[in-house]
């Protein structure tokens, strides 16, 4: 099952390409995206890699994270899948009678 990974600290010149090429080393990419800011385009200075398999995910953080690439160091850890609902009202007592 693939397992995204948290790129931070890239570069602004960084590209989609280049985050492929570079992850590659670590195994087989299923996807890498550099965010960009919607209004104008400018890399926003981190990503995601879909790595194919967890086993090379794991091994991508190990080999990455803490490392330079084009002038920057990286940041690489597990994306964290988005939590479910609630946020600060799930819980803690809210519900609780006034009296």
């Amino acid at each position: 099952m693939a397992q995204k990974l948290f790129i931070g600290g890239l570069a602004f010149s960084t590209s989609n390409e280049r985050l492929r090429e570079v992850f590659t080393q670590a195994g087989a990419v299923e996807s890498a995206t550099v965010v960009t800011d919607r209004e104008t385009g400018r890399s926003r200075g981190f990503g995601f890699v879909e790595m194919a398999t967890a086993e090379e995910a794991n091994a991508a953080v190990k080999k990455f994270n803490g490392q330079e690439l084009d002038g920057r160091t990286l940041k690489v850890e597990l994306a964290n899948a988005k939590p479910s609902g609630g946020g600060a009202r799930s819980g803690g007592g809210f519900n609780r009678s006034r009296w």
